[in-house]
């Protein structure tokens, strides 16, 4: 029960921090932020956050409700 528990706070988790990345890119998109080498650093750090997501979410699934 503590590892469910455990496992559904890192899902949150993750789940806000990818909410998060995704309204700082677009911000930086929509103001015209010319350091395109950050927003793609930012958008492959939200890529590994969606697979770290993906694979608790298909390891735990079963046991994590979303």
């Amino acid at each position: 029960m503590a590892d469910e528990n455990e496992t559904q706070k890192t899902i949150e988790r993750l789940r806000v921090e990818h909410r998060d990345l995704d309204e700082v890119i677009d911000v930086l998109i929509r103001t015209g932020y010319e350091d395109e080498s950050r927003i793609q650093r930012l958008k492959k750090k939200k890529l590994r956050l969606r697979d770290q997501l993906t694979w608790l979410e298909n390891v735990h699934g079963a046991q994590v409700s979303k």
